[in-house]
């Protein structure tokens, strides 16, 4: 082969290339964001095929189904200044993909962790309110109702929105 042979095979390679990064999909149940040099260009679009300039601009997707947060059971005083042992869950999604990606980077694992230290911190106030009574047996609705209404304000700043936090199981320290 040549020289001139081989900077023809050099540039239709380059622009192959070029034109298969020139195209990305979105599925129906992500959601993407276009950055350029870093920064964001293009949030939420729809399900498709879509058109990015090469090399200059790229692609970040992110699940747009709904979420779990299993948390380990977590220890709580009562107002009585008896423990009690917690496990729930919070089922979330994310809402505004812009302020997702700023506030944790576009990683759901740090998500998962602010989130877990809201509902946390939530189930502290609750709990610290109550007796263990109140807490096991009569009040528990209106737990999960609070809890979930004070946590949905602090979400939002993540970018995310909670549909539901269940408390599965309260159990007296050993």
């Amino acid at each position: 082969m040549t020289n001139r042979q081989l900077l023809f095979l050099g540039l239709g390679l380059f622009g192959l290339v070029a034109l298969l990064d020139s195209f990305f999909i979105v599925d129906e149940r992500e959601r993407a964001v276009l950055f350029q040099l870093g920064q964001i260009r293009g949030v939420d679009y729809p399900p498709g095929l879509h058109f990015k300039m090469p090399f200059v601009q790229n692609v970040r997707k992110f699940d747009s189904r709904v979420l779990t947060l299993d948390s380990p059971t977590e220890r709580f005083l009562t107002s009585e200044k008896k423990n009690v042992n917690v496990d729930f869950f919070v089922k979330w999604r994310i809402l505004d993909t812009t302020n997702f990606y700023r506030a944790t980077g576009g990683q759901e694992i740090i998500a998962m962790d602010r989130l877990a230290s809201i509902v946390n911190r939530g189930l502290r106030d609750e709990f610290g309110v109550r007796t263990i009574q109140q807490a096991v047996s009569d009040e528990r609705n209106e737990i999960m109702t609070n809890l979930k209404l004070s946590a949905k304000s602090k979400a939002a700043e993540l970018g995310i929105e909670i549909i539901d936090v269940r408390v599965k199981r309260i159990d007296f320290d050993d």
